[in-house]
Order: structure tokens, then C-alpha cells, then sequence
């Protein structure tokens, strides 16, 4: 696990497969390394509103179109 690497979460309480979500992990890379077995994750979405908590990413971070993380 990686700091940076992007996850496709299912829904827990979803019946539809395809209801899911992506998260990329944001935690220190020496934190994932060590002995703690927790990460913390944001949430990527699809809607951009121009915050400064948001981060916008895209194909270049491997998705298919423009995105934004919310912290």
C-alpha cells in the first residue's frame, strides 16, 4: 500500500455490484510502513466546486476524467 494509490470501495449496504466509490490513500508513507494498521483515506468525486480542500486530479493520476479528492 502506497500513499497516493487509488482504491474502488463497494457500498457496504448497496445490492447493485457497481455502486461504489474511489478513495486514495493520503496518509505519510511512514505511517503505512509501520507497525499501525490504519490509513486515512478522501473520498474522490466527480464534482469540482473550487474549495481549497479540494484537490483536482484526473487522467494524469489514473482516472478517466477530471475529479477532485475532498479533504
Amino acid at each position: 500500500m502506497r500513499r497516493g494509490e487509488l482504491y474502488r470501495v463497494a457500498h457496504p449496504s448497496a445490492q447493485d455490484p457497481k455502486r461504489s466509490r474511489v478513495f486514495v490513500i493520503v496518509s505519510r508513507q511512514v505511517l503505512i510502513d509501520s507497525r499501525f494498521s490504519t490509513v486515512i483515506c478522501a473520498p474522490v468525486y466527480s464534482a469540482h466546486a473550487g474549495l481549497s480542500t479540494q484537490v483536482l486530479v484526473g487522467e494524469d493520476e489514473g482516472l478517466k476524467h477530471e475529479s477532485s479528492i475532498h479533504m
